[in-house]
């Protein structure tokens, strides 16, 4: 099983939590694009530049640190992407609800993980029971 170093993940928390509040404080849209590109890099090239930078600041090995799982990580990366394309479509077209309700939803939801419930971790295991249920009723 592929795994993260449980800093790195939260430093890509507090990095979406940051970014979202100063979009809002200065009203720069444009901030968002930066949580953005990087958590799109990490779904399609699976190297997500806030991790790799936090990477060398690590003061152990990583094996050393508590791990996550690299599969539910892909998974909330791509909640928050969404919600953060979706947040940042809303500035754009001046469809300022949109903008901060998505972007409140991925803001909270990463500063939830920070405190140690995972929103995304609930959702994917909910989805897997449902799609368990769903099959072993068919057999």
């Amino acid at each position: 099983m592929k795994t993260i170093p449980k800093p790195l993940v939260m430093t890509n928390q507090w990095f979406i939590v940051l970014s979202v509040l100063a979009a809002w404080l200065t009203g720069w849209a444009w901030i968002l694009l930066i949580p953005l590109a990087a958590g799109l890099m990490g779904l399609i090239f699976k190297v997500n530049p806030v991790m790799k930078t936090a990477k060398l600041f690590l003061r152990k090995p990583a094996s050393a640190y508590i791990p996550e799982d690299f599969d539910q990580q892909q998974f909330n990366q791509a909640i928050a992407v969404s919600c953060l394309a979706l947040g940042y479509i809303g500035y754009v077209m001046n469809w300022m609800t949109l903008a901060y309700v998505f972007t409140a939803m991925v803001a909270l939801s990463a500063f939830i993980a920070i405190l140690g419930f995972c929103i995304g971790c609930f959702i994917r295991f909910q989805w897997q029971q449902y799609r368990q249920r769903r099959q072993s009723s068919r057999v």
